[in-house]
């Protein structure tokens, strides 16, 4: 059975409903196909890092309310190197903003996403709805799917693949340039001895970041990047040891740190699709490119992707939805903010995760010289916050 319908999103997580919501704002119908069951993520305590721009996003689309007070500020970014005295502090009162990000559960955020999206008669929601192949074709794009073990295929001039990369596949016209770091994230919520005081601490090691990100009255979010060999053996300790182990890692900042909750690891790669569209098919968000978590990026330019696309076809004519016009246009407007943040996240790896005789010392003075040119810093900030056209 092949249904016509003007725009369908595969994915419901936090980009595709970003999108359905923008559009109905616009007043634009849309079909949004989301593979778990509804509330499937809601209890999900993994941290996102949003921008102040991504706060911004979250307000004009009526949510924010809801989020604010499970949200933690970041006032303060504190960027050191291990070994060294030279440091670089960002402080959101000193670039005119009330705080420099925000750390929320994915599950608060899902939550929030999912309430709205169901006061919205403009937006079709089918949860537990399985893509099993997706085909751009010349005057349309169509997903055939698995719903409550019955298969449909949804045919439309748009279609927005926006589920994290789940559905790719083989997808004809679109092809996959990907890099393995050889390293691993290990992330977990941990408690220290010292308060946050809304401070993030981003500190860089030869074997790879780790940053602590204020979670919570009282806690921390870790993000602890390392080869995959160390995070391997890290993962094996047991909490004694593990705690241990971190404080060796990250130093004295924060003293001595008290509790770690559950720890996972997964491996780090940099990913991109080039090109990003096909023939009324566009993939966004982690689909379109995977980074380095490092300085927080990936979300908020996924986001971005969904805010922008959906200013696109709220511009374009009924005639030009999907058309190769108008999917030039979209990744000529993101080309600049994904290549960005995927060379900032790069260059930032590269330059600080290596023990290279002689370089740690310029790193250091880097930092340093960073933390005394203002205008540097508040171009940094701007960038982070609100991409290109920060």
């Amino acid at each position: 059975m092949t249904i016509s319908r003007d725009i369908v999103i595969v994915g419901g997580g936090p980009v595709g409903a970003t999108l359905a919501l923008a559009l109905h704002e616009n007043g634009i119908a849309s079909t949004l196909l989301e593979a778990r069951q509804r509330g499937t993520s809601h209890q999900d305590q993994r941290a996102l890092a949003l921008s102040f721009g991504t706060r911004l996003i979250l307000e004009r689309l009526g949510i924010w309310p809801q989020l604010s007070s499970k949200a933690t500020a970041i006032n303060t970014i504190h960027i050191s190197q291990r070994g060294s005295f030279g440091r670089t502090l960002l402080k959101a009162e000193d670039h005119g903003q009330e705080a420099l990000g925000y750390v929320l559960s994915y599950g608060a955020l899902s939550q929030a996403l999912d309430d709205a999206l169901s006061g919205c008669h403009s937006v079709e929601v089918l949860h537990g709805a399985e893509a099993t192949e997706i085909l751009p074709d010349d005057d349309a794009a169509t997903v055939t799917f698995n719903h409550e073990g019955i298969i449909t295929t949804y045919r439309a001039p748009l279609l927005v693949l926006a589920d994290g990369g789940r559905s790719l596949g083989d997808i004809p016209g679109l092809n996959r340039e990907t890099r393995e770091y050889g390293h691993d994230a290990l992330v977990a919520k941990v408690q220290a001895e010292l308060p946050h005081n809304h401070i993030a601490y981003e500190r860089f090691t030869p074997s790879g970041p780790a940053a602590l990100l204020p979670n919570g009255a009282h806690d921390f979010s870790l993000v602890w990047t390392g080869r995959r060999e160390e995070v391997a053996a890290v993962m094996q300790l047991d909490d004694a040891a593990f705690l241990l182990a971190l404080h060796q890692h990250f130093g004295d900042r924060v003293g001595r740190f008290l509790k770690v909750g559950k720890r996972l690891a997964f491996p780090l790669r940099l990913s991109r699709l080039n090109p990003v569209a096909a023939r009324h098919l566009v993939v966004i968000g982690n689909a379109a490119q995977t980074m380095h978590p490092v300085a927080g990026q990936g979300f908020n330019v996924g986001l971005r992707d969904a805010w922008e696309l959906a200013d696109l076809i709220a511009e374009s004519p009924v005639g030009q939805l999907g058309t190769e016009t108008m999917l030039k246009t979209y990744a000529d407007n993101r080309r600049t903010d994904t290549k960005n943040g995927l060379l900032f996240t790069d260059f930032l790896v590269n330059l600080f995760s290596n023990d290279v005789l002689g370089v740690s010392p310029l790193r250091a003075l880097g930092l340093g010289a960073l933390d005394l040119i203002k205008p540097a810093k508040h171009h940094l900030v701007r960038k982070m916050s609100f991409g290109p056209r920060g």
